[in-house]
This record gives structure tokens, C-alpha cells and sequence, in this order.
């Protein structure tokens, strides 16, 4: 399988290539100051530097190999969040130094899949199957005891903060298919923010609040899978005026965690080669 690594630029409207590969790729990163990527490939994660290195580096994981698409880095560029089921056989939130080092576990309990962090930089936000339910949990980034805020109507997944911390988006399918929703960072205010016959997924809102983009499959489109037509939206934070950016072959990987520039005028992600 061929991935590309791609910037879409919103003010040109032009996708430049940064990085092709004969490997699987997933879930790009855009660094706090603006100078790297992280993704993932191979059960590690990879480094790409945006002073023209042609080829990524490894990050030093430490005993775990195993991560996959659900990882970050944290607000103030210090600290990658990974998860990555090497230790216990199911997904399980490690963080660890942003140039490597030796996973610190965070979640107690498996399978959990990180998707946001608090802009704070004390709470991460992510997706966790407790009891055959897949919901929105929080938990802080030093350790703890873990907060439920969905409620297991539907499978909800892929929660991400406003960056003013008041508020997490996230998709569940509770109305019948995927759709986006938002509620405080508390689980209180539920709001359905898309209506559509699309099946959404992943939304992350802009670094300024006021857009949010995400990942749009066809009607009918069960789950989060990889190869298929989709599109990368933008819409309103007030949840109108959705737009498509990219129409691309991809869908798992091309953007499942955080990936906006932080000038918030460009943003990355994953396109598939098609068969």
C-alpha cells in the first residue's frame, strides 16, 4: 500500500506532498511550534522535520512497539501521549518525552484509545470499551481514576477539545448513524452538530475555535475503515456552512487525531494509493 504524507493549505486551496511511501502510514501530528510530524507506521512512531528532510526518524518508544493511530503531543510540545497494546495486548495511554524515552502508563484499564488533550495541558480525552460500550472518557495526565461522560447510547469516539477548553467534539453514532456531537468538558450540554446522511468522523476544531474539520464517509458506511472515497469537511463551530476541503482515497489513518498547523491556516494528512 502506498501512503502520501500531505499540508492542505486552506487559503490556496492546493495540497503539497511531503512524504510517499510503499508503507502503511497513519495520523499525522502537527508539532506546537510548528516545526515537525508525528505519525505512525510499523507499530512505531516517526518524526518529519519541515526544514526539507526528505526522510522521517524514528521515535525511540522504549519497549513499546506496537502504537497505533491514536497518539499526540501535548500543548506545550513537551510530551507525547501514545497508545499502544505491546505491554498488555489491548490498547492502553502511555505518555512519554517528545524525543523519546521510556511510556509512562496513564490508563489502568484496556482498550483505550487517546484522541485529545486538554489545553491546559492536564486531562487527556479518548475512547475506551468498558463493558461492551465504546465511550468518551477523561482521565488526568498524571494518572487516576477515570471519568465517564458518555453514556453507551451508540459507540462514541474521537474526542478533541476546543482550545479553549470548554468544550469536547467528538462522534457517536446515538442518533442511528455517525454523526458529529459536542458537550462541555464535563459531559453536560449534549448537542448534535451535524445532520446529515454521511457517515462523520474525527472532528477537530480549529486552533482559533472557529472552524472545525473533520472526516466524511459515504451514506451507509459502517465503522472507520480504511480505502474508501471520503472527503475532509470544514465547517462552522456553530455546526453550518460544511464544506469539502479534499475529496481522497483514505479514511482510517488520514486523520484520526489532532492535525491543524498551529497558525491554523494549514492542516495534514494521509491519502491511500488506490489498486
Amino acid at each position: 500500500m502506498r501512503s502520501s504524507l500531505e499540508i492542505h493549505d486552506l487559503g490556496s486551496g492546493e495540497n503539497r506532498l511531503l512524504y510517499a511511501t510503499d508503507r502503511l502510514i497513519e495520523a499525522p501530528n502537527w508539532s506546537p511550534d510548528g516545526r515537525f510530524l508525528v505519525f505512525n507506521g510499523d507499530g512505531r512512531l516517526w518524526r518529519l522535520d519541515l526544514d526539507g528532510t526528505a526522510e522521517p526518524a524514528a521515535i525511540d518508544t522504549g519497549f513499546a512497539v506496537d502504537c497505533n493511530n491514536d497518539h499526540g503531543i501535548s500543548p506545550d510540545g513537551r510530551t507525547l501521549v501514545i497508545s499502544d497494546a505491546t505491554e498488555t495486548g489491548r490498547s492502553c495511554i502511555y505518555t512519554l518525552p517528545v524525543a523519546g524515552g521510556t511510556p509512562r502508563r496513564v490508563t489502568a484499564r484496556t482498550p483505550s484509545y487517546w484522541h485529545g488533550w486538554s489545553p491546559d495541558g492536564a486531562t487527556l480525552a479518548y475512547c475506551a470499551e468498558r463493558g461492551g460500550a465504546f465511550d468518551i472518557h477523561t482521565v488526568p495526565v498524571a494518572g487516576g481514576e477515570e471519568a465517564r461522560l458518555t453514556d453507551g447510547k451508540g459507540e462514541s469516539d474521537g474526542p478533541d477539545y476546543t482550545p479553549d477548553g470548554r468544550w469536547i467534539w467528538f462522534n457517536s453514532s446515538r442518533s442511528g448513524h455517525m454523526q458529529l456531537w459536542r458537550m462541555r468538558a464535563d459531559g453536560a450540554a449534549l448537542e448534535r452538530m451535524t445532520d446529515d446522511d454521511r457517515s462523520n468522523w474525527f472532528p477537530h476544531p480549529s486552533p482559533d475555535g472557529a472552524s472545525v474539520l473533520f472526516l466524511a464517509y459515504a451514506a451507509g458506511v459502517e465503522g472507520h475503515p480504511r480505502d474508501h472515497e471520503v472527503e475532509l469537511r470544514l465547517m462552522d463551530a456553530a455546526g453550518s456552512e460544511a464544506r469539502t476541503l479534499v475529496a481522497l482515497f483514505g479514511g482510517q489513518g488520514s486523520i484520526n487525531v489532532p492535525c491543524w498547523a498551529p497558525d491554523g491556516r494549514r492542516f495534514a494528512f494521509v491519502r491511500y494509493g488506490r489498486p
